[in-house]
């Protein structure tokens, strides 16, 4: 029987994730006990004591410094996090129902709802995009949706997740600091919207460290697949090839990063020590442990190849920028 041809879930995995209650259980409360509540209108707009005009005056004219590349960066950010209606489908279309996973599914929901609002907020009051472009591109991204080919395939659900989490994190984190040079409001921002995302990466890392302990062979069986079709959210937004190009070449994320995230995970989970396995679990587990030297050849590849190239957004007002 082909991969394909399999019904997921399987028996099996539900017994898995039946076993893991208590584990999940644990982690929403480890999660709760380190996380940091924080609120937008608090990070973008004025203390209580400031004058809202001049906050914001105050904002758009240090925002205007912030180039055009880091512009398109934070849009993309935006909108990845737009999708977050799709991911909660898609997590509660993945896993059990009325247990500890719906929990999770909805405390992660609240806390990611935050980040998008966030990076509206602050583009809404800093000027530095087109609006109604703006506006445009999430209704159209929101209006396809997002159905990667999971196979309602728990495991492949979280294997992505680990490794999105992290992806996103980074982005945030670099988009924090590039745009930070300019604003320390952004900068403030986006670190609070990175350590959230990183709490995120460890819940997912750890349940995925929990099913490999209990069902190794078809762990890695989903963990290579996700590798083979992994895409960050949003390959449906309009422009999209154009405006990962140019964040790539900002140097805000690309292919090197994902071959450290990559390669960090294999590292956590202890793959290459994995032992009794099965014929599918080896097969997984040579993929797995080569695929860090096929992103290093891509993104080797794609940096020889790299010359500066000219790029015009309507998103930042038709203008035209050179991206190294």
């Amino acid at each position: 029987m082909t991969v394909a041809a399999l019904a997921y879930p399987l028996p099996q995995q539900l017994e898995v994730l039946d076993d893991m209650e208590g584990v999940v259980s644990d982690l929403i409360e480890a999660h709760e006990a380190k996380r940091r509540l924080w609120w937008p209108s608090d990070l973008v707009g004025p203390a209580e004591d400031e004058d809202p005009d001049r906050h914001f005056a105050e904002l758009r004219k240090r925002a205007r410094g912030i180039p055009d590349p880091v512009r398109i960066s934070l849009v993309m950010g935006l909108l990845t996090e737009e999708g977050l209606p799709q991911f909660h489908r898609l997590i509660a279309l993945h896993t059990p129902d009325n247990s500890q996973w719906r929990q999770w599914n909805n405390m992660w929901t609240a806390e990611e709802d935050r980040h998008g609002a966030l990076l509206h907020d602050y583009l809404w009051e800093a000027r530095i995009v087109h609006p109604r472009v703006l506006e445009e591109m999430q209704f159209a991204y929101l209006k396809t949706g997002y159905d990667p080919d999971w196979q309602r395939d728990p495991y492949q659900l979280f294997a992505y997740t680990s490794m999105q989490e992290r992806a996103t994190q980074v982005c945030h984190q670099n988009n924090a600091k590039r745009a930070g040079e300019y604003d320390p409001i952004i900068a403030r921002g986006l670190d609070r919207v990175g350590a959230e995302e990183a709490l995120h990466f460890h819940f997912y890392r750890q349940v995925f460290a929990e099913v490999l302990e209990r069902d190794a062979d078809r762990a890695l069986t989903s963990l290579a697949r996700a590798l083979r079709l992994f895409e960050m959210p949003g390959g449906n937004i309009p422009t999209f090839n154009d405006m990962t190009d140019v964040i790539r070449r900002a140097d805000l994320y690309g292919p090197r990063h994902f071959l450290r995230i990559v390669q960090e995970l294999i590292e956590y989970w202890g793959l290459k020590g994995l032992t009794d396995l099965g014929a599918a679990g080896r097969k997984a587990q040579d993929f797995i442990l080569t695929y860090p030297a096929r992103l290093e050849r891509i993104a080797d590849h794609l940096e020889s190849r790299t010359r500066p190239k000219s790029f015009t957004f309507s998103l930042v007002g038709g203008r035209s920028f050179t991206a190294g």
